[in-house]
C-alpha cells in the first residue's frame, strides 16, 4: 500500500571494525586489465565457512581483520564463523550467550553478532547460507579497495550497511543447524610459525650464501603489512639481480627490493613487479601467515614442491573448489 514501511531485511552492519570486506574466491582472468584478484587473505578458513553450509565455493562472505565488529539480524538466517578467535558472542533481548568458532549457527530476527577484538589469529570469516547478494562485477563479489571493485560500492563495509542475503538464508531454526570444523582440521594460531619456502624465478640469481641469511634469520612482520603484501624486518638479504624487466606476479610470491627485506605478496598483489622473486610461499603457509599479527617471529625454511603439490591438488579436491 502506498506510504507503508518496508521492514528491512538482511544483516546490518552495526560497527564494521578496523576493516571488513566482502570476499569471495577472486577475480580471475583480470591482470590484463591491470587489475588484483583480491579474494580472501585465508582460503582454509573461508572454505571451511562455506562448506558448514552447504554453499559454493564460490559464496561472497565477509572477512574481518581484528574484530570489533557487530552485525544485527532484520531476519531469521544461519551464519558460520571461521578463522581468528575474536569472543564471539550474541546478544539477545540485552542478555549475551557466546558464539563459539568453527561452526555453524543461527542468528534469529532481533538478534546481534558481536565480536570482539581478536585474541588468536587476526582474520575471521562469517558467511550466511546462500552468500551475501552484493553485485559481481567481472564475474566476482570480492572487494579489491584499490581498484574500486566489487563489496559494497569497491570499499570497506561502513556502518549501517544492509548486506542482502539468499532466499534460502532462512533455514527452519527449530531444527538444528550447527555444524562444526572437525578438530584436527582447526589451526592453533598460537603455534610457532614456520614458513615453507618454494624455489621461484630469481632463485638461480642469488648465491647459496645470499639464500642462506633467509634461513638463518627470524623475521618479525612489520606493521606496514595490508592485504597487498606481508612485510618483513630483520636481516636484511644482500642484493640480488638489477635492471630485471617487470613481469607477473604470483600469490605468495617473495620479493627482495634493494633494501633486502622480503615481501610476500597477497591476494590484493600488483599484477607486475620489477623486484627479484627467488621464493614463493607454499599455500599452506600463506593461510599461517595471514593469521599472525604484526610483530609476530617468523622461521623461513626450504619447502618441498612436490609436497606442496600435493597438499593443494588434495584442497581443492576435497573444498571442489573450482568446480
Amino acid at each position: 500500500m502506498p506510504g507503508l514501511e518496508v521492514a528491512p531485511s538482511g544483516l546490518e552492519v552495526r560497527q564494521p571494525g578496523p576493516l571488513s570486506l566482502i570476499q569471495d574466491p577472486g577475480r580471475f582472468g583480470v591482470a590484463g586489465l591491470g587489475l588484483s584478484q583480491g579474494g580472501p587473505m585465508d582460503l582454509h578458513a573461508f572454505c571451511w565457512a562455506n562448506r558448514l553450509l552447504g554453499n559454493p565455493m564460490s559464496g561472497a562472505m565477509l572477512e574481518i581483520t581484528l574484530g570489533q565488529a557487530s552485525f544485527f539480524a532484520h531476519q531469521d538466517m544461519t551464519l558460520s564463523l571461521c578463522g581468528a578467535d575474536m569472543q564471539a558472542k550474541i546478544v539477545s533481548n540485552g542478555e549475551a550467550r557466546p558464539q563459539a568458532n568453527w561452526r555453524s549457527f543461527p542468528l534469529k530476527a532481533g538478534e546481534e553478532l558481536q565480536l570482539g577484538t581478536a585474541v588468536s589469529g587476526l582474520r575471521a570469516y562469517l558467511a550466511v547460507k546462500g552468500g551475501f547478494q552484493t553485485q559481481a562485477i567481472l564475474g566476482s563479489r570480492a572487494t579489491v579497495v584499490r581498484n574500486k571493485l566489487g563489496g559494497t560500492n569497491g570499499e570497506k563495509l561502513t556502518k549501517g550497511a544492509v548486506l542482502k542475503v539468499s532466499d534460502n538464508s532462512q533455514t527452519n531454526l527449530n531444527v538444528s543447524c550447527t555444524n562444526k570444523v572437525p578438530d584436527r582440521y582447526q589451526p592453533n594460531y598460537s603455534d610457532p610459525v614456520t614458513l615453507e619456502l618454494l624455489h621461484g624465478p630469481q632463485y638461480m640469481d642469488y648465491t647459496l650464501e645470499q639464500l642462506a641469511t633467509l634461513f638463518d634469520t627470524r623475521y618479525r612482520i612489520s606493521p606496514n603489512s595490508d592485504r597487498m603484501g606481508i612485510r618483513f624486518e630483520g636481516q636484511a638479504v644482500k642484493a640480488g639481480p638489477a635492471g630485471m624487466i617487470s613481469e607477473g606476479i604470483s600469490a605468495g610470491a617473495m620479493q627482495l627490493p634493494p633494501d633486502g627485506q622480503p615481501i610476500i605478496l597477497m591476494s590484493d598483489r600488483q599484477t607486475l613487479g620489477g623486484y627479484p622473486k627467488p621464493f614463493v610461499l607454499s599455500r599452506y603457509s600463506q593461510w599461517c601467515l595471514v593469521q599472525c599479527m604484526p610483530g609476530t617471529e617468523v622461521s623461513f625454511v626450504p619447502g618441498d614442491l612436490t609436497h606442496a603439490s600435493k597438499q593443494w591438488q588434495e584442497f581443492v579436491r576435497f573444498f571442489e573448489l573450482f568446480e
